[in-house]
């Protein structure tokens, strides 16, 4: 997944009248405005309620659902290999947002500070705030990438993170 790929498909979904923020290494790689390590999938946040236009702009463009995981998250697959994970968001009237989980007890939550913008290959782009990206990545055994991605947040802003 390119830079050029990421700002095509987020052209795509705005064609689409949806909205959608990056998260993960793409997210963090947004909001240090420079891509700094090669990304296999792109993770992209969107209104639940968007769903159905989300998956037919993605099908349209040849991407099909290799993965159903809901209420917590998706995956689609274009032929060529590039994949895009989908976590669908409920929000409240505050403009803060939740994510289901595989476990029933526990939501993610998305407060509304969270919602931010980057810059990828030069185009300013919705993504997750640095702090939000610290947040999940909290809980779990990091890889290599994620002490990367970390490393990239503390040097750019200047904060703490557990690994």
């Amino acid at each position: 997944m390119t830079g050029d790929d990421v700002v095509s498909i987020l052209n795509l979904l705005r064609n689409a009248d949806t909205e959608v923020w990056i998260g993960g290494g793409w997210g963090i790689d947004a909001l240090v405005g420079r891509q700094t390590r090669d990304h296999r999938d792109l993770d992209l946040m969107h209104r639940e309620e968007q769903e159905p236009a989300v998956v037919k702009a993605l099908a349209d463009a040849g991407f099909a659902e290799t993965l159903d995981w809901r209420p917590a998250r998706f995956v689609v697959t274009h032929p060529d290999g590039r994949e895009i994970d989908l976590h669908p968001l409920v929000f409240t009237g505050d403009g803060s947002a939740t994510q289901a989980s595989l476990d029933p007890q526990h939501r993610y939550a998305y407060p509304a500070s969270c919602f931010v913008t980057g810059t990828i290959s030069g185009t300013t782009v919705p993504c997750l705030s640095a702090e939000q990206q610290v947040a999940f990545h909290q809980g779990y055994e990091p890889a290599d990438r994620d002490r990367h991605d970390m490393a990239q947040l503390r040097q750019a802003f200047g904060i703490t993170t557990h690994f």
